[in-house]
């Protein structure tokens, strides 16, 4: 699981589904006295709305941390926890406008407490968030921000002077860099310039992992053939390759996820 995969939204998730835990334990209904029940004093209640939800916004959590997506009963993880949380803000609304239910009350009006208030206003923020951060962009940013791309640390903790990351020396006189063509001597030809073409293939043997950055946005596709992209590789972010098929790399995202770019054409190397 990698935490830095999680976006804003999932922040605004988790913060609400704190929320919701604690309108659990305060008074169900408005009143004096010592004996005022909490959602815990009504198991349907508590299982439905307050558990209900938390546990969506854990499903939600786990989904966006895990590398590769995960199902229950045909869902995806995170949908099936989006899924709990619309559920818990159903019935917050509706414990609010009925909040003895099934309680016998002995025909007194009874009012909304604070547990049933509060909860409302966690179920629904809670809801809102876990369908938002799908479709607006202030919320699909990153809640942990990506290490600096000016001295990255390689993935897996590596040292300083490992293999291709930027800013690490380049050997002398040793493997040519990716596409097999050397560098010339009298400085780079400037980013995106020129012509890009495509790296030639390499043996396999001959391949070290480095860091590259695309020059435009690209897809990068599950290794297992799917045509649906799993990550779209942005530029002005470094990103690992880690293996070289053909003409096509396989590339290792910040959040830990792998797969095919099949356009390699005028990538940057590190």
């Amino acid at each position: 699981m990698n935490i830095r995969s999680l976006t804003r939204g999932d922040g605004v998730v988790i913060g609400a589904a704190v929320l919701l835990f604690i309108a659990s334990f305060l008074d169900t209904f408005d009143g004096d006295g010592d004996n005022i029940p909490n959602a815990w004093d009504n198991l349907g209640l508590v299982m439905s709305m307050y558990v209900g939800g938390i546990v969506g916004a854990v499903l939600i959590v786990i989904a966006r941390a895990l590398p590769q997506p995960r199902q229950v009963a045909g869902l995806d993880l995170g949908q099936f926890g989006i899924a709990l949380t619309v559920v818990a803000a159903w019935i917050s609304f509706w414990s609010i406008i009925d909040p003895a239910g099934a309680i016998d009350t002995a025909g007194f009006d009874v009012d909304a407490g604070a547990g049933l208030i509060l909860g409302l206003i966690a179920a629904l923020l809670l809801a809102g968030a876990a369908v938002a951060t799908a479709l607006l962009p202030a919320l699909k940013a990153p809640l942990l921000s990506a290490p600096s791309p000016a001295a990255p640390q390689p993935y897996g903790g590596q040292p300083q002077g490992g293999y291709g990351y930027p800013g690490a020396p380049q050997p002398q006189g040793g493997q040519p860099p990716f596409g097999g063509q050397p560098q010339p001597q009298g400085g780079q030809q400037p980013f995106g310039g020129g012509q890009p073409q495509a790296p030639a293939p390499q043996p396999a043997g001959d391949f070290s992992p480095f860091w590259f950055a695309v020059p435009v946005a690209r897809p990068l596709f599950a290794e297992d053939g799917s045509p649906t992209p799993i990550a779209e590789l942005a530029p002005g972010t470094w990103y690992l390759a880690v293996e070289q098929r053909g003409a096509q790399l396989i590339a290792q995202t910040q959040d830990g996820r792998r797969g095919v770019l099949q356009d390699t054409s005028g990538i940057q190397r590190g």
